[in-house]
């Protein structure tokens, strides 16, 4: 993930009882420093499209087949608001299975709810939509009949839920690719520190450890 390389880096005074002196530093990268993607560019369709992740892609996969480069993979989890990769990136069939038999155990095919099924009219218009969570013995009026009733449901196993819950997390809107430059001189901007006490370039502080700089 070249995203770190991107980190801004933080000299920090040594805090090991090894070092010769106290202007040891330690060098490491600031991950307070966080990026997001503009507002304006958040919010408009111009710069952002829609993808479909593939069963089993990763975001560097994804980053490979959009942007020709597996290491925009961080740019794909920016873009798409992902916060907890672990939780919000779609699983494999094979590990959506395993984590859904995990989950439920014996009862991985049992209903967890019902649902209505789609009703149309004698004219072909939708009288009732599919989807709609409802009990076991829903009814509504047969709409093709004065004197009949339908019982428009279906039931949902627990497997079938997770899937459709994984399935939602396919579908992720990502930077247009003629826009990465733009998002990167934003993203190294933003990156960059301005000057003050601890300013030893744009990409480097220097921090003092006030608990202790005795060497000894």
């Amino acid at each position: 993930m070249t995203y770190f390389r991107e980190l801004p880096n933080i000299d920090y005074q040594s805090p090991f009882k090894e070092r010769s002196s106290s202007q040891e530093y330690v060098r490491v990268k600031n991950l307070f420093r966080r990026v997001k993607l503009r507002d304006d560019i958040k919010d408009s369709i111009t710069y952002l499209q829609n993808y479909y992740i593939k069963d089993g892609f990763r975001p560097d996969q994804v980053a490979g087949d959009l942007y020709n480069d597996v290491g925009l993979d961080w740019v794909v989890i920016t873009s798409s608001g992902i916060v907890n990769i672990r939780d919000e990136w779609p699983l494999s069939s094979k590990e959506l299975y395993e984590y859904s038999l995990n989950k439920y155990g014996k009862d991985l095919n049992e209903i967890k709810y019902y649902q209505t099924t789609e009703v149309k009219d004698s004219s072909g218009k939708i009288y009732l939509p599919k989807g709609k969570i409802v009990d076991s013995d829903f009814t509504i009026p047969d709409p093709t009949s004065s004197t009949a009733t339908l019982n428009p449901v279906g039931g949902v196993t627990h497997y079938e839920y997770e899937s459709i819950i994984n399935e939602q997390k396919r579908n992720i809107t990502l930077l247009r690719p003629s826009y990465i430059q733009l998002f990167l001189g934003d993203m190294r901007k933003i990156m960059s520190y301005d000057k003050s006490s601890q300013y030893v370039s744009r990409t480097l502080v220097r921090t003092e450890n006030t608990r202790n700089t005795d060497p000894n």
